[in-house]
Order: structure tokens, then sequence, then C-alpha cells
């Protein structure tokens, strides 16, 4: 599949905000009769890579690797794939002879999802990462150098922006058939016990980031950001209350938002009736979405304000029928992007605001101050790392 032939050629790339489609060729849209996909890291998550394959006709499972040989074989038996290389690195060489790769998804623990996109890119290939990108800002402004100077992309695992219904509701607001969002509520209720954090990557800042702000709720604040627009300042709170790891447990936070609208974001891992949930009251009805780890059109409702119901029933009736989402979803919006010549969904830049907007839930949550967009610059010890340069003042053990 053919890519950007000069990098940054039509203006700023993706650090600045930049989009560069004009600077690619395509090989017509109908493109390749497949998209050549490789897994990295064959994990539990890889599995859902992998059904999302297997379930497209215009998609090809080509590579996965893993330093577990025994899983890696495993993986490749399982789903058909006719390299399993012990690294990234053997696993694009030997593609690389194979005929070449267009994606690459990177299902590997969060502390190597940086450098390994930096590697894909390296190469002008794809990579199509599972949250979260980077464990810090300043190592997702390393990917977006390198995505800038690569003729590839790095995209963010975003599986719930693509569901039928949030495309619709995302195209609602856009109209202004909904008005002007004024109170939000972003809810990540789950429940991990301590045999969760037994992994000895989960629950510590230098592997995984950060607690379920970073690892679980930042998926559903995700999809708040992308659906109510861009966020202006935060003020957060977080406590371990009873796991047994470095980070925080529970988080709360009240975002403002940039036309001035509200939200209130929770994330945790100690709720035993396990739910998650984006509320958007809107100047003209209340729009809800109560899933666990997906949804379909069900799990949404629209309730109009009064007076309102005859007017919003067409448009809300045309965002049904979209499907599910889920990576499949996904899958099939990159490759159109790729065959189409333009950035697939969600490049660094259009992924920036949820990350940004956790360092700055922590920096709040640690030193008690509202924090604004922008602020957690290279200057903020929370830019190279969502800790900041100490032990947080919330840590009350567990």
């Amino acid at each position: 599949m053919a890519t950007r032939t000069t990098a940054g050629a039509d203006g700023p790339g993706p650090g600045s905000g930049g989009q560069r489609a004009a600077d690619q060729r395509t090989e017509g849209v109908e493109g390749p009769a497949r998209t050549r996909v490789a897994v990295v890291g064959t994990g539990g998550v890889s599995g859902l890579h992998a059904e999302a394959v297997a379930a497209a006709d215009d998609l090809e499972l080509v590579g996965c690797a893993d330093p577990d040989a025994g899983r890696v074989a495993d993986f490749a038996g399982r789903w058909g794939a006719p390299v399993a290389a012990a690294s990234l690195e053997e696993m694009l060489d030997r593609l690389q002879e194979a005929g070449g790769v267009d994606v690459v998804a990177l299902c590997s623990p969060p502390w190597l999802h940086a450098e390994q996109a930096v590697a894909c890119l390296e190469r002008d290939v794809t990579a199509l990462v599972e949250k979260p990108v980077a464990l810090s800002l300043a190592q997702l402004d390393e990917v977006a150098a390198a995505e800038a100077a690569s003729r590839g992309w790095c995209a963010t695992v975003a599986q719930h922006r693509f569901g039928g219904r949030a495309v619709g509701v995302r195209e609602m607001l856009r109209r202004g058939d909904l008005g002007r969002v004024d109170v939000a509520l972003c809810e990540t209720l789950w429940y991990r016990p301590d045999a969760y954090f037994a992994v000895p990557w989960r629950g510590r800042w230098d592997s995984e980031g950060g607690g379920p702000t970073m690892g679980h709720g930042i998926h559903q604040v995700d999809l708040l950001l992308s659906l109510a627009g861009p966020w202006r300042s935060v003020t957060a709170r977080a406590a371990r209350r009873a796991r047994p790891r470095e980070t925080e447990d529970v988080s709360t936070a009240t975002v403002e938002l940039e036309d001035g609208g509200l939200a209130v974001v929770v994330s945790s891992v100690l709720c035993a009736r396990e739910t998650s949930r984006v509320r958007l009251d809107c100047e003209r009805g209340t729009v809800e979405l109560e899933h666990l780890y997906g949804y379909d059109d069900d799990d949404w409702t629209l309730t109009p304000a009064p007076g309102r119901a005859e007017e919003l029933a067409p448009a809300w009736a045309a965002t049904a029928g979209g499907g599910p989402s889920g990576h499949a979803a996904q899958y099939r919006e990159v490759r159109r992007a790729l065959l189409e010549g333009r950035p697939p969904p969600v490049t660094t830049a259009e992924a920036r605001s949820t990350p940004e907007l956790a360092a700055a839930l922590y920096a709040s949550a640690a030193t008690g101050a509202t924090v604004a967009r922008g602020e957690v610059d290279a200057a903020s010890p929370f830019h190279a790392s969502m800790r900041g340069g100490a032990e947080p003042g919330w840590s009350t053990g567990g």
C-alpha cells in the first residue's frame, strides 16, 4: 500500500496539528486486495486485533512477534500468521523479504509502545498502537517527531470513537443539532482485584505510566473529548485506597471544556458493579452511553429537552445502524484512510489531547492547583513522567 513520498511536504507535521494528506500517493481508491497487518505482543488484547483482521476480507494477518516462543507460536498457529518472530525487528526484516507490511499493531506492554512505534516509523511503516502510545508527553513528542519524518503514521487505538452511534452523535454535535454541551459525566467504574496487579508491570509509573487514569479511564475520556471537544483546565484529586501498587487506584476531576461547559471524570478500579458511562447534557437534549467494554446502538439513549423531541428525531434515527464499537470498526477506517492517501485515525496530533489531560490531572492531584491546558510543558516535571518529580502527596499506601 502506497504511503507518503515526502515527509512534511504539505505544511506542519502531526506535532503541530497539521495533516499531510497531499504529499501521499495511493494505488487508486480500490487499492491492493488486502491490507497487510502484523501484531507485536501476543497477550490478551492481541486477540481483538486478530479477530478484527480475520473478520475482514480486505485485511490479512502476515506476521506476529513476541519474546515468549511458546506464546508467539500458539498465536501464529491459531490465527494463521506465516511469520512468527521473537522481536519486532526480526519480524520486520522477515516481512520485508516476504512482501512487506502495511500496519503493525503494537499490543506489547505499555512501556514498549513509544520505542516500538518509533522503530516502525523509522522504517516508514504505519503503527497502530494500543493506549497509551507513550508513558509521558515527552515520549509522545518523540513519537510525533518520528512520525513527522516518516512516510508511515502512528495511530492510536481509540475503538470507542468508531461505533456507529458515536460517529452519528459526533456529527450531530458538529452540526449544532444538540446545541452547546453544558454538563458532561465520564465514568470508568471498573473492578480489578489484587491478583490483577501481580503482573509485574501493572500499577507502576515506569512501566504503565499511571493507574486507572492512564490504563482504564483513558478509553472513556478519549470518547468524551472526541464528542464534547477540547478542554481548557482541570482540577483533580487522586488516591491509592486499596490496591498494592505504586499508582492511584481512583481519580476524580472537574474538567472545564473550551466553551465553558463542565465535565466530571471518574476513573476507578475499586467498583464491584462495573460500568462505563459517558453522558452529555446539551442545550437541546441529553445523550447518554452506558456499557462496559464495548457498545452497540442499544447502549445509547437520547432524552430531548422539552419541546425538542420532534426536531431531534430524524437526526437521532440517522445515527443508528453503524455497527458496534471495537477494533474492527477502527481497522476499517485505517484501511480506508491509507487507500485514500490521508492520515489514518487517530494520529499523534489528534490523540494528544487525552494524555495531555491525564498529565494535567496528575499534576493537579499532586499540587492541589487547577492546571490549564498547555501548562504541562517541557519545564513541568509532569511532562517527563505522569508521576511528576517525586512521590505524589496523595499516595497514602494501601
